[in-house]
């Protein structure tokens, strides 16, 4: 399974930017995908994630009602709407899959096999 990362840039406070995450190779429905974010200095942290097949979706409670993701099946394309930003959104953000990780655990990122290679979103005040 290969993960491409893209969308990331600068974007002002209060704006929009669209995440893709590419997947080939073994990819398909039957993988979980998450996203994850790193900010310098800090620890890698849960974004939000996509059960198999899409039908469950879950959030951190900092993104919530802010970001969505959602996939193309068809494509193997999943994304990460992110409205509303915030300065303290910037990160390089990554997104990850992986077949065998349980609902319960989908928030950790130890749970995941493959890891895209990060793409930098910089959100200026």
């Amino acid at each position: 399974v290969q993960l491409q990362a893209s969308g990331g840039g600068l974007v002002q406070a209060g704006g929009s930017l669209r995440l893709i995450c590419a997947a080939s190779g073994s990819f398909s429905r039957n993988y979980a995908v998450g996203w994850f974010r790193q900010a310098p200095g800090k620890e890698r942290e849960f974004v939000a994630a996509s059960s198999r097949g899409g039908g469950s979706t879950l959030y951190s409670d900092s993104v919530k009602g802010r970001f969505t993701t959602s996939r193309d099946n068809a494509k193997n394309t999943v994304y990460l709407q992110m409205n509303s930003l915030k300065p303290e959104d910037s990160a390089v953000y990554y997104c990850a899959a992986d077949r065998s990780v349980i609902w319960g655990a989908i928030v950790r990122s130890d749970q995941y096999d493959y890891w895209g290679q990060g793409t930098h979103v910089t959100v200026s005040s």
